[in-house]
C-alpha cells in the first residue's frame, strides 16, 4: 500500500488531493507541483502537499496572474463533478473582487503583436541580413 493511499483522519484530507478534487488542477501531480513551487498557502503559511486541510481553513492558490482566496467548506478525497467541486469551497469576497479585477485587466490587454502590413520583401530581408551581419 502506498503512502498516498493511507486513510487520513475523518474530516481532513491531503492538500494535493483537495485541490485536485476541487478542480483547481487537472491532476494531483500538477497540484503537488504548484504546492512545491510555493503557489499555495494554507492559513497564511506555505504548505506542503501532505498538509491536512479541513473545513474552515483558508487556502490561497496562485494560478498565473490570478490568485484565488478560498475558505474550505468541505473535504473530498475523490474528484467529482464540477457542481460537487464548487461545494467544497467558497471564495473570500475581497479575494474574489481582486481576482475579477485582474481578469478584467487581462481582458483589456492587447492579445497580439502586429508585425506590419505584410511579410518583409526582398529589399527588407537584405537589410535585415546586413543588420545581423550575415552574408
Amino acid at each position: 500500500m502506498r503512502d498516498d493511499d493511507e486513510q487520513s483522519p475523518p474530516g481532513k484530507v491531503r492538500l494535493d488531493k483537495w485541490l485536485w478534487a476541487a478542480r483547481f488542477f487537472k491532476t494531483r501531480a500538477l497540484a503537488a507541483e504548484a504546492i512545491d513551487g510555493g503557489k499555495v498557502d494554507v492559513n497564511g503559511d506555505r504548505a506542503k502537499r501532505a498538509k491536512l486541510v479541513q473545513a474552515g481553513d483558508e487556502v490561497r492558490v496562485q494560478q498565473g496572474p490570478l490568485a484565488w482566496q478560498l475558505r474550505v467548506k468541505d473535504v473530498a478525497e475523490r474528484r467529482g463533478s464540477a457542481e460537487i467541486a464548487q461545494r467544497l469551497y467558497e471564495e473570500v469576497a475581497d479575494g474574489k473582487r481582486k481576482r475579477e479585477a485582474a481578469q478584467e485587466q487581462l481582458r483589456q490587454m492587447p492579445t497580439a503583436f502586429a508585425f506590419g502590413d505584410s511579410k518583409p520583401g526582398k529589399r527588407d530581408r537584405r537589410a535585415i541580413r546586413r543588420l545581423k551581419g550575415d552574408s
